[in-house]
């Protein structure tokens, strides 16, 4: 098994970003990333994927789509698209032969953004996803950084302090957007999360004073998707893809958030005499199946089963846990970090069952 970090929800000048495809993959070079998956709003960029080299690394950049319907007011239903290898956005006014179209064309999407605030002070409305009653997607955004930043921007001074001191306002995922995953997976869904940039590196302009808020790089930095690959990238274009979306579709990844500390290295399984299951992953439930967890470093560790705190302990870096009944099984870490504890890792789920 090899794991990957990926991270996604990247804006470029094809819509309303400020980078281009190559300055945006040497970004993603500085900062350490496997792959990037650029997702412009409501057009799929074509002729862009590949390798991208910068002073002897290389980042492999894919191409997806952000999708809405333009029409709507207020905006709402936002649509992350990977896979589908063609423009889907003439769907859009119907976010469920949206979804259809995207899996019938063998991608994959999530709900981009499901919960979110307004901005008034910058005139940001909320585009959080409203028609709930859809099906077929394959899950959601847990935590968007930039929807983040509106959250935690309420007035004046706290716009102030998180476009000058960016790396003071992520705290974690929105309660909200936890408690509906839970109560999905405990209602028997099967739903994987994906963390998301959401990045686009904006120009804030005061008179004569321009300055250039959230760069790629910084958004580069925190909130990226460690995926676990059946095996390594080898350089094609082709099998890669396939590697990276196979993860994707089938959860076996994790959300990290890099800058406190790095992720890289979790480990989540369910172990029994036969088999090892990783997230994402099913295995038949017996009293001898144990949960086992290594974090690269000490954390606040929280396992969930089916939406409820099932065991909790400060200050570990290791769990062994005999799981008690069928269900799904997620863990969060919590670090603290600039003096506030603050979401470090969440899990896919392992479903027993």
């Amino acid at each position: 098994m090899k794991e990957i970090t990926c991270n996604i929800h990247i804006h470029s000048t094809f819509s309303d970003g400020s980078g281009t495809y190559n300055s945006i993959s040497k970004a993603a070079v500085q900062a350490g990333l496997d792959v990037i998956i650029l997702t412009d709003h409501n057009v799929w960029v074509k002729g862009y994927e590949g390798y991208y080299l910068h002073n002897g690394k290389q980042v492999l950049v894919l191409t997806g789509e952000e999708v809405h319907d333009q029409g709507r007011d207020p905006q709402k239903n936002h649509l992350l698209v990977l896979g589908a290898e063609s423009e889907v956005a003439t769907n859009a006014y119907d976010p469920q032969k949206l979804i259809d179209t995207v899996q019938s064309r063998g991608g994959i999407c999530f709900l981009a953004h499901p919960d979110e605030m307004d901005l008034k002070l910058v005139h940001e409305t909320d585009i959080s996803w409203v028609n709930w009653e859809v099906s077929g997607y394959n899950g959601f955004e847990l935590w968007n950084h930039m929807s983040e930043f509106k959250t935690r921007s309420r007035n004046i001074a706290q716009v102030l302090e998180n476009v000058f001191s960016p790396q003071r306002y992520a705290v974690g995922p929105l309660q909200a957007t936890l408690d509906r995953w839970d109560t999905l997976l405990a209602s028997g869904k099967k739903l994987n999360v994906i963390g998301g940039s959401d990045s686009h590196m904006l120009r804030y302009q005061l008179g004569n004073y321009t300055r250039w808020i959230f760069p790629y790089e910084f958004h580069f930095s925190c909130i990226n998707n460690h995926l676990i690959l059946s095996e390594s990238l080898n350089g094609d274009l082709a099998h890669d893809k396939s590697l990276i979306y196979t993860a994707l579709r089938q959860g076996t990844s994790f959300v990290g958030y890099d800058l406190p500390a790095p992720t890289k290295g979790f480990t989540f399984t369910a172990n029994d005499d036969d088999r090892i299951a990783g997230m994402g992953d099913s295995l038949k439930f017996s009293k001898g199946v144990i949960l086992q967890a290594k974090l690269p470093g000490f954390a606040r560790i929280r396992l969930v089963h089916n939406g409820k705190a099932i065991y909790q302990s400060d200050g570990m870096n290791r769990l062994s846990y005999p799981a008690q009944e069928p269900g799904a099984y997620r863990l969060e870490a919590y670090k603290e970090f600039l003096g506030r504890d603050r979401g470090w890792i969440f899990s896919n789920p392992i479903y027993l069952v």
